[in-house]
């Protein structure tokens, strides 16, 4: 009987660990951001639309287990690591600036898109058009409707 509660013990444990995704496996899912990516940052504000180049380097780090972009525009330098975590099944997002690090955001896959939440009313997308093109847009939540602040369609650069 004592075998038998051993045995079925070992069983859980190895079954739970194997039904875990590991980092590297989460952070699979985001391979469509991989590369080096050059386009046009649009800003929408009250005062208009305003567009400038910007380019968007996206590689793994530590051997998959993390996720570097790095944007740069007139607008923005911006270095950001993604990371996913085992326990709370959840991804991570620590934006840098010049200024230094803000908290890490909470981020999802939800139908094929990375979504990063900052609050309850501002969040990010990244996505890929069907032109193969790395769709990357910020919203924030006006009068119950999600609203664009930028966008970024950035095309792949080839080596």
């Amino acid at each position: 009987m004592r075998s038998i509660k051993i045995f079925t013990g070992l069983l859980f444990l190895v079954l739970s660990i194997y039904g875990q995704q590991t980092e590297k496996e989460a952070l699979k899912e985001l391979s469509f951001l991989i590369g080096d990516w050059k386009g046009t940052s649009t800003s929408y504000s009250k005062k208009g639309v305003k567009k400038v180049s910007v380019t968007e380097n996206v590689s793994y780090l530590l051997d998959g287990d993390l996720i570097q972009l790095n944007v740069k525009s007139e607008w923005i330098a911006l270095h950001t690591i993604i990371s996913y975590n085992v326990k709370d099944k959840k991804y991570y997002y620590y934006p840098f600036t010049k200024k230094g690090n803000k908290q890490g955001y909470k981020g999802e896959m939800v139908d094929g898109k990375f979504m990063v939440y900052f609050d309850e009313s501002t969040r990010l997308t990244f996505t890929k058009t069907t032109k193969g093109e790395f769709h990357e847009f910020g919203e924030r939540l006006v009068d119950g409707n999600w609203e664009k602040y930028f966008e970024d369609i950035l095309e792949l650069q080839k080596k």
